[in-house]
């Protein structure tokens, strides 16, 4: 059973990004939870060369009528020329937990 939930990812170059990011989408009722996991090493191709980048990614729990509002204000506000930003759909959850995420949303 689907639902009208997802899970936004996006990596981020340092803790302070990472915070400040969180912060603003719950902040701003796009996002009601911000799970930022630290340490993680990204290995990537960027203009012609193969990188190594420590990072933290953030996991984002929203509604899928919400990803563009995601999506604007992290393209915004990250450091990054090109941010990943990646939209997972949540296919099932717990009722309440979704209800929950649901409730902390802005109806916009």
């Amino acid at each position: 059973m689907a639902s009208d939930f997802e899970i936004v990812l996006c990596t981020c170059p340092d803790k302070e990004t990472a915070k400040k990011l969180a912060r603003l989408l719950v902040e701003k009722k796009m996002a009601a939870c911000v799970n930022i996991l630290p340490g993680i090493t990204s290995i990537y191709e960027w203009q012609g060369k193969i990188e190594s980048t420590q990072e933290h990614l953030l996991l984002i729990k929203s509604s899928c009528g919400h990803y563009r509002l995601i999506e604007s204000e992290i393209f915004r506000h990250h450091p990054y020329e090109i941010p990943e930003i990646i939209a997972v759909p949540i296919e099932r959850g717990l009722p309440e937990y979704l209800d929950w995420i649901n409730s902390c949303l802005s109806s916009n």
